[in-house]
């Protein structure tokens, strides 16, 4: 749901992915706990979905709209949680 303020501003595309990215922001996992060490955050499991689809950087980082250099740190997270060494 768009508020009227976010359409009378023209952001509802703006809007629309703050609602879709708080959750990765906000959402704290206890530190030390196994799950904080092997669970993908909501950010890694974004990024990791186009790379599992063989997506490359590039068109990650375009469709997300991130920088090049958070998604190769979000890949690298999802790497060594997943035990992966090479795409």
């Amino acid at each position: 749901m768009h508020t009227t303020l976010s359409v009378r501003w023209g952001a509802v595309a703006f809007a629309e992915r703050a609602r879709r990215e708080l959750p990765a922001c906000c959402e704290p996992v206890p530190a030390g706990s196994p799950e904080a060490r092997d669970e993908l955050t909501a950010q890694e499991a974004q990024v990791a979905r186009p790379a599992r689809e063989g997506r490359t950087n590039h068109e990650i980082d375009a469709g997300l709209f991130l920088s090049p250099r958070t998604v190769e740190w979000h890949l690298r997270k999802v790497f060594a949680k997943r035990g992966i060494s090479s795409r």
